[in-house]
C-alpha cells in the first residue's frame, strides 16, 4: 500500500534543467513586467515634460542598459521575450509587445498592463 500523493510524486518527473529553466521564465517574466512598467511610466514622466533634459538622457540609458542585461539573461536560459509572456487567457497576454510604446502611439492595449 503505498501513503496518500505518492502516486503523484511517481508521475512527476523533476529533472534539474527543466526546473531551473521553469525557475528562470518565472523570474524573468516578473523582471521584464516590472521593466516595462517603469518604461512605461518614464515615457509618461517625459511626455509630461517632468523631467530635465540630463534627465531624460540618464533614464534613457538606464533604460536601454536594464534591455540588454534582461536579453543577455534570456539568452543565456534560452529563452526569448515571447517565453516570458504568458496567455492570460480572456484577458490576453500578460506584457505587451517587446518594442516599448512611443509618443504619439497608445500604451492601451496589446497587453494586460498595456501594449501596442
Amino acid at each position: 500500500m503505498t501513503a496518500p500523493g505518492n502516486d503523484a510524486a511517481a508521475r512527476l518527473e523533476l529533472e534539474p534543467e527543466s526546473v531551473e529553466r521553469g525557475l528562470a521564465t518565472l523570474v524573468l517574466t516578473v523582471v521584464e513586467l516590472l521593466r516595462q512598467l517603469m518604461e512605461r511610466q518614464a515615457l509618461r514622466r517625459v511626455d509630461g515634460g517632468e523631467l530635465t533634459a540630463e534627465q531624460v538622457e540618464k533614464l534613457g540609458i538606464t533604460l536601454m542598459t536594464l534591455e540588454d542585461h534582461m536579453a543577455r539573461l534570456c539568452d543565456h536560459f534560452g529563452l526569448t521575450l515571447a517565453d516570458l509572456n504568458l496567455d492570460l487567457g480572456p484577458l490576453g497576454p500578460l506584457l505587451g509587445p517587446s518594442d516599448p510604446p512611443r509618443p504619439g502611439r497608445s500604451v492601451h492595449g496589446g497587453g494586460v498592463i498595456g501594449g501596442c
